[in-house]
Formats: structure tokens, C-alpha cells, sequence
């Protein structure tokens, strides 16, 4: 029991557990699964171009071995769910729900340094796609439960463990097929962890702060669509596709979105206004030019949080004309919006301003904004299993600019937290790898990843 009266997972008769309890073994397991994961080729394109299943058989496999009952559930052929059920100690309590994703972004090997699927090991670090975003946490957990079976040690929560397909893309093809088609194997969950906090972020001052995820901006990514009347390129044209498109393109790109603070945000700017000792200027978080003088103050902290503190809408696709010398009839865009809980509306309403009365705009594919409380037991939880071995770290709360399969699972009321633990020395830019060139996770930093979700799912 801890000082709660809760049990922390311990195997009947054993001591109780201090959080170091992980072996060499699991240590060693954790590089080698996400170097096997790494060369397994779950490239999604989108648009359905991508084949999960050799990733799952391989989770599914491990899961297995550890004497566990994965599931492998399809909506498509090749684009394969995992979904197994750890039960705990205490069948009273809530069920948590531990999730990653099996694909992975694109990557153009003439780029990189190494191939981006060899999953090589040099010096102390594994290289690949896939290797912060997000297998690295996949093996975690598949480490972390073989060796529970080893040791026999169970959860006192049940743990609901979730490979999913398509995060990459839609998530039609994974964490919402499941959602929508499975929530039976959900039963009981009100919480989950996933991707992506708990990392070390080095302020240039000497400080490690770990940001642990407690809400998502919403997706909304949109197709705007101008027409007008086509004709030959030399003739006069008033009523031009291109043009039209272009000029709302242009105020879409140019607009300042006002500062909208979310219960997480502003959490985050008073904690680290706290760190740093300038806690007078929190006075300035109700005036718009406040929170940006605020965000100066932060330094190299403020990156954290400033995509956070406004709403977003950043042009990315053009697609007009087949001719040079032809005015098509029709010109559409594509834009990455993404907007904070509780603004959906307002979102709405200036995208329609921006856009005008000659262009239309739809959602493509739009999924909700997440705002996870921060006085939980899991949370604290959270803070507690990073700060004993990162003890000179301190854990902050933090939105997320983009989304994640917790978006998904929210369908079923559970709470989504980013936790995917990592140890990261000075210089290493974790949040730069996301979809980045040469992407690539330090050996210590998994190692520290599995010590700490280790503790955290023992006692959460």
C-alpha cells in the first residue's frame, strides 16, 4: 500500500515497490523493440497507402508472450488495431487506457543520415522513422508488461494497451474504427496516456522542464473552393477562380487570431511564471498584449505554449488551372486550422469572414479540441513517477498545437493525457524530430521512459 491506502501493484507478499525495480532485461528489450519496430515499414501516405498489419502481428506476438490476449481488428485489410487487456488488482477501480500508434509519416532516405528504416544503434542512440513518433513509447509499454509477467507484478488499475493504425492520417482506419465498432474492449476506461509529454525540455538556463500533455487544439483542416467563370488567358476576367482564391488565401495566411487562454494554458503560463519568478506579470493574462509581453519574458520556454494561446489557420495546398494560357473555373486550397476548446464557433464565424462571399470552405476532416483537469490523482501520479527520476525536473502542464488518437477515444469519455516519458540531454530538439530529418531517440532516454511508466502504471 502507499501512503493513499491504494495498492501500488506489487505481487502479493512482495515489499512494496520504490520505482527501480526494472531490470537489465526490460532495459535491453526497450532499444531492441523500437530498432524492430523502426525496420518494419508502416509508412502511411494517407489515403489508405499504408499496412500496419507486420507491426501489429509483432506487438501482438510480445503481448502474447507476456500471457495476454491481443485482439488484431481490421476495418480495412493491412491496416491492423492491437487491443489487449492487462487486469489489475483492484477490480473496483477504473480501468486506464495506454495507446500508441503503429504508422508512421513519410521519409525520403536521400535525406537522412542513415537509411530511415534500419532501426541502426550507433552510438547510444536508435535511428529511424517512427523513432520519437511514436514506437518508441510502443516498445516501452510492450517492456514494461513482459516484464510484469516475469516478475509477476500486476497494475492496480486494469490496463487497456492500444496499437492503433492511421494516427498519421485520418484515424478512420484505427483509433476511430475502434471508437465506433469496438467499445466494448473499452469498458471501464476513463483515462488515457499516449503521446506526447513528459519529455525533457532544456530552457538555455540551466533548468529540465517536463511538459505532460492536459489538452489538444481541435483539428480543422479545410478545403476552400473558389469558382469563376473560365476562359482564355489573355481576355479580360473579372470573375477569375485564381484571383479569388488567391485573396482569401492571402487574408487566411495574414490573420492575427486573439488570444484565447484554455484552463490548460493559462495553467501552464502560471506555473512557469512561478519557475521563473515573474509571477507580476500574470497580471497581463485577461490583455491580449500581456500574454505576448509574458511570452517574452519566458525565453526559450515560451515555445511550449505560444501555439497554444491563439487559434491557427496556415495555408499548405494550392491546386488551380491545367494551362497557362486557360482561366479555370474553378482554383482550391487546402489550410491547417486548428482551434482551442471552446472556440469552435468563433473559428467558424472568421473563417467565413476570411474566406468571403466568392469562396466556400468545408472541413475535410475536423475532430475536437481536449482539455484534460490537472487536480487528478493520475496526474499527480504522472508528476510523481517523472520528478523520482528526474528529481532535479520539474513537470509542467502543457497544451498540445496538434492532435492524437486521444481525440478519438474521447468519443468514449476518456480523458486523454500526453505521457510518453523521455530522458534528453542539452541540444537534443525533440519536438524538431516530429516528422522530421534524421529522426532519432538516445538509448538513456528510453531507459528512463521505461523506469518511469513502469512506476507510473504500477500505481496509477
Amino acid at each position: 500500500m502507499d501512503d493513499s491506502g491504494v495498492n501500488d501493484g506489487s505481487p502479493v507478499g512482495a515489499p512494496a515497490v520504490d520505482g527501480r525495480t526494472v531490470d537489465g532485461r526490460a532495459l535491453d528489450e526497450v532499444v531492441r523493440f523500437t530498432s524492430d519496430l523502426i525496420r518494419i515499414d508502416t509508412t502511411n501516405r494517407g489515403g489508405g497507402d499504408c499496412r500496419e498489419r507486420p507491426a501489429a502481428e509483432y506487438a501482438a506476438a510480445l503481448l502474447a508472450g507476456a500471457g495476454l490476449e491481443p485482439a488484431l481488428l481490421e476495418r480495412t485489410k493491412g491496416r491492423t488495431n492491437v487491443v489487449a487487456r492487462l487486469e489489475g488488482t483492484d477490480p473496483s477501480a477504473d480501468a486506464l487506457l495506454v495507446h500508441g500508434h503503429l504508422d508512421v509519416v513519410p521519409a525520403q532516405a536521400e535525406d537522412w543520415s542513415v537509411h530511415p528504416f534500419s532501426g541502426e544503434i550507433r552510438d547510444g542512440v536508435v535511428w529511424g522513422r517512427g523513432a520519437v513518433d511514436m514506437k518508441n513509447m510502443d516498445a516501452m509499454v510492450l517492456a514494461v508488461v513482459r516484464q510484469w509477467a516475469r516478475t509477476g507484478v500486476r497494475p492496480r488499475r486494469d490496463l487497456v494497451i492500444a496499437f492503433t493504425a492511421d494516427e498519421e492520417a485520418s484515424a478512420e482506419d484505427g483509433a476511430g474504427f475502434l471508437a465506433d465498432e469496438h467499445a466494448d474492449l473499452f469498458e471501464g476506461c476513463t483515462e488515457g496516456v499516449s503521446e506526447s509529454g513528459a519529455f525533457t525540455f532544456h530552457d538555455g538556463a540551466g533548468r529540465e522542464l517536463y511538459p505532460v500533455a492536459a489538452g489538444e487544439r481541435g483539428t480543422g483542416w479545410l478545403k476552400l473552393t473558389a469558382r469563376g467563370r473560365a476562359g482564355h488567358g489573355s481576355k479580360v476576367n473579372g470573375s477569375n477562380a485564381v484571383t479569388r482564391l488567391a485573396a482569401a488565401v492571402a487574408r487566411i495566411g495574414a490573420h492575427r487570431w486573439p488570444v484565447r487562454l484554455t484552463p490548460t494554458v493559462r495553467a501552464a503560463l502560471t506555473e512557469l511564471a512561478a519557475l521563473y519568478g515573474i509571477e507580476h506579470a500574470l497580471g497581463g493574462l485577461d490583455d491580449p498584449d500581456g500574454v505576448d509581453v509574458l511570452l517574452e519574458k519566458l525565453g526559450p520556454a515560451a515555445s511550449l505554449v505560444e501555439s497554444t494561446v491563439r487559434n491557427s489557420a496556415n495555408p499548405t495546398m494550392l491546386d488551380a488551372g491545367y494551362k497557362v494560357n486557360v482561366i479555370p473555373g474553378e482554383a482550391v486550397a487546402h489550410i491547417d486550422g486548428r482551434f482551442l476548446a471552446g472556440t469552435e464557433d468563433e473559428f467558424r464565424a472568421t473563417l467565413d469572414e476570411l474566406t468571403g462571399p466568392d469562396v466556400d470552405w468545408e472541413f475535410a476532416h475536423r475532430e475536437t479540441a481536449l482539455q484534460a483537469p490537472l487536480d487528478t490523482t493520475t496526474y499527480a501520479r504522472m508528476r510523481a513517477a517523472v520528478e523520482e527520476f528526474a528529481p532535479g525536473g520539474k513537470v509542467v502542464p502543457y497544451c498540445m498545437s496538434g492532435g492524437t488518437d486521444a481525440k478519438q477515444f474521447s468519443r468514449l469519455g476518456i480523458t486523454g493525457y500526453g505521457f510518453t516519458p523521455l530522458k534528453l540531454p542539452p541540444g537534443f530538439d525533440y519536438q524538431a524530430l516530429f516528422h522530421g530529418v534524421d529522426e532519432r531517440v538516445p538509448v538513456e532516454a528510453l531507459h528512463f521512459g521505461v523506469r518511469v511508466l513502469d512506476r507510473f502504471l504500477r500505481t496509477a
